[in-house]
């Protein structure tokens, strides 16, 4: 908790400064207020970093610099004093709530992503940048993630627990605080469940509600409320609705000029270059759009990506084969009637959508409709590609926002925040109980203990056991009896992926053997490498009988 509580106290400063520094050079801002002022610097820090992270590592001679800028213009304008009058007028409700984020934020990681994507990526960023043709490595990492890019950014001083998550949401609370907008309070003890993680989940939830709640204000200023939406979806693709929402806004009801979709346009197109270096196509993980670039992974493993994500959207209660014969009908009754808890989650989603549609036909608010149509097209996209419940919390968020904001007053909010406090942190502390009562909800079987060393320092995983190998000019690490890279030696590949490589008969390659910062790209096995391979996989099939 004390540790996390100093990464705050720099960096938010930090982005404070940057977010002063942007409106004065842009002459404009996303909305007045102190949060408004840290969330440009959140976006003009991630921008700024994805550009430079194809040329150079994020590392601490990045990070030092930016903090330092920040820091230095962060006092110049004496932004202390808007920070200590603000925090005056709401002291105790801001004091015991950073105490509840510091204090669940200190647990250990506990989302199986943090292991198997997360940490990895931001591994990559901070010892080499955004790799060409990493997807071929191990395909999950094709995404990086902008939000994985900002958290590799201050990984190295600032943040060495990545904990960004709990320093976005003392943020939030300023937001909701600055704004009054009491509903979104009750929100927050939702999200203390991502604020262990770097997760994207988490920015891209409060992100969307701080847009959503702007344009529900009318905001006019449509560039950066679109270049802001962009950049959400940037983060997390899923939220696709976020900026078409934003797009309507702007261009039926404040009815704004084309060029104000410019710096939008131009996030996006970064957006694709990125996925494009990393993973060979513009969106991760479709490979559609084919500029046939020698780097873009191996089609079998993209199939075989597919096939997993439709196995994932049934909860792997269904094989592949069975799925492929249902029809229409069974997809959707099937996938609304799941054994455990997501069959919950499934027809609440359903019901939520068509009160809300119900609710947008009877309101006749233009705004609203706008919502409601994003909505339903993101629904649909995710429901086509990959329906897995965590594609569309979101959403939920987003119906109880528009239809009860007007009714939550400040005490009413106070009120829900602090049982539903009550409850997450119980949650939390003691998630073997839940797991008890509600055992199909498998997270809280990874969820670690309460310990009192973490009220210093935040929990951490260590592993460091892994098997090394080589293959053609890869010398590459394999974590040892775990599925997962989180903390082994770079290059390191899941030992899922070895398995499908020797399956498709394909194994990734240097594209410079000398230097791996030039990448990577597949390539179809000798006789000789397919025998390096059999054994490699033996070795880590005979570590698990030992």
């Amino acid at each position: 908790m004390l540790l996390t509580l100093f990464s705050s106290i720099i960096l938010i400063p930090t982005l404070f400064g940057w977010g002063k520094f942007l409106e004065n050079m842009f002459k404009t801002a996303i909305y007045d207020g102190i949060s408004g002022k840290i969330l440009f610097g959140i976006f003009g820090i991630s921008i700024h970093w994805t550009i430079i992270a194809f040329f150079i590592p994020l590392n601490l001679y990045v990070e030092i610099p930016t903090i330092l800028i920040g820091l230095v213009i962060f006092f110049k304008e004496k932004l202390y004093f808007k920070l200590y009058q603000f925090s005056k007028k709401n002291n105790f409700l801001l004091a015991i709530s950073v105490i509840v984020i510091l204090f669940c934020s200190s647990f250990y990681p506990y989302i199986l992503d943090h292991f198997g994507y997360y940490l990895p990526s931001i591994q990559w960023l901070r010892e080499f940048g955004l790799v060409k043709g990493i997807s071929n490595l191990d395909l999950v990492l094709g995404q990086m993630s902008i939000w994985h890019i900002f958290q590799a950014g201050f990984s190295n001083f600032a943040d060495p627990f990545l904990r960004i998550n709990a320093v976005l949401l003392i943020v939030y609370l300023i937001y909701v605080t600055e704004k009054k907008t009491w509903i979104q309070l009750c929100f927050l003890p939702f999200l203390l469940l991502f604020s262990q993680s770097p997760s994207p989940d988490l920015p891209v939830i409060i992100f969307s509600l701080i847009i959503l709640n702007e344009i529900i204000s009318n905001n006019k200023n449509t560039s950066l409320l679109f270049a802001f939406s962009v950049f959400v979806f940037a983060i997390k693709p899923t939220m696709i609705w976020l900026p078409i929402l934003a797009f309507l806004y702007s261009t039926f009801v404040v009815k704004s000029h084309f060029k104000t979709l410019i710096s939008g346009i131009f996030i996006l197109l970064l957006f694709c270059l990125k996925n494009i270096w990393t993973f060979g196509y513009p969106v991760f993980p479709v490979s559609i759009i084919d500029f046939g670039f020698s780097w873009k992974p191996d089609q079998d493993l993209l199939q075989s990506s597919s096939k997993y994500a439709i196995l994932k959207t049934f909860d792997n209660q269904y094989s592949y084969e069975e799925i492929q014969k249902f029809s229409t009908s069974d997809y959707i009754r099937k996938w609304i009637f799941l054994d455990g808890i997501k069959s919950f989650i499934h027809i609440l989603f359903v019901l939520s959508l068509l009160i809300f549609i119900i609710f947008t036909i009877i309101k006749k608010n233009k705004i609203v409709t706008f919502i409601c149509i994003s909505l339903i097209i993101k629904s649909i996209l995710v429901l086509v590609f990959s329906a897995q419940y965590r594609f569309f919390m979101d959403v939920f968020f987003v119906i109880i926002f528009v239809m009860l904001f007007t009714y939550f007053t400040k005490k009413k909010s106070i009120i829900v925040y602090s049982f539903l406090s009550l409850i997450f942190i119980s949650f939390i502390t003691f998630p073997n109980v839940v797991a008890h009562f509600i055992p199909s909800y498998r997270m809280s079987f990874f969820m670690g203990k309460f310990e009192w060393k973490q009220l210093y320092k935040p929990s951490t995983y260590e592993y460091k056991k892994f098997h090394s190998f080589k293959t053609g000019n890869l010398k590459f690490n394999v974590s040892k009896k775990y599925p997962f890279n989180f903390d082994t030696p770079i290059p390191a590949i899941s030992e899922s992926f070895i398995f499908d490589y020797q399956q498709s008969g394909i194994f990734p390659q240097l594209i410079d053997e000398k230097d791996i910062s030039k990448g990577f790209f597949s390539k179809k096995m000798t006789l000789k490498e397919e025998k390096e391979i059999k054994k490699i996989t033996e070795k880590i099939r005979n570590s698990y009988k030992k």
